[in-house]
């Protein structure tokens, strides 16, 4: 059941993005379509609840609802961003907005963007993490709750693989093309 709430969360997602996004640029209604991109954060209440009533009417704690707690955290770490950089491409190609200026693609402007991407990976590993220790003590029996356990290390272990990729943007920068500045990238990349 869970892995269905999952996709029905994930569809639900896109569904209230792309609602929300034809509301705001071909209905003109801005209000009504920020209304419904700010819906979105119910669909991961939805699944925290029945995460937690699946518990509570006795399942035994498997990679499910792990799955359900590593999808909420990715979804706080990086909704935002994905919402933002939707609604930037929809304002261009629907709303008549110029075109968003995409990520730094070299020097220090694009360590510092990967930087703050990896933040979010942190981010949804930490509460991640927090729901799981939650679903821990929730459920209060160590012989059971095993699965939980190692969907920590699998949280972290994102986030590990996650940062030493960023990490490489800074040690080994790619340089900007000749004829290229390095200034305008670094004015580009503080745009984020």
């Amino acid at each position: 059941m869970i892995v269905a709430l999952i996709a029905a969360c994930e569809i639900g997602f896109w569904v209230l993005l792309a609602a929300g996004l034809a509301t705001r640029y071909l209905l003109k209604m801005p209000r009504t379509g920020l209304a419904l991109l700010l819906c979105e954060p119910l669909l991961e209440v939805v699944l925290l609840v029945a995460t937690a009533l699946d518990l509570k009417n006795g399942a035994d704690p498997n990679w499910t609802h792990g799955l359900a707690a590593l999808y909420i955290g990715y979804t706080v770490g990086h909704g935002h961003r994905t919402v933002k950089w939707l609604d930037g491409h929809a304002a261009h190609r629907l709303g008549g907005a110029p075109k968003p200026l995409g990520p730094p693609r070299h020097g220090m402007a694009r360590a510092r963007y990967e930087g703050q991407v990896w933040l979010g990976t942190l981010v949804g590993a930490a509460v991640a993490t927090a729901l799981l220790q939650l679903a821990i003590w929730y459920v209060d029996d160590p012989s059971r709750v095993t699965s939980l356990e190692s969907w920590r290390y699998v949280a972290w272990r994102a986030a590990g693989i996650h940062g030493l990729i960023a990490l490489s943007y800074l040690i080994w920068p790619r340089k900007a093309p000749a004829g290229e500045p390095e200034e305008r990238l670094e004015k580009e990349g503080a745009h984020r």
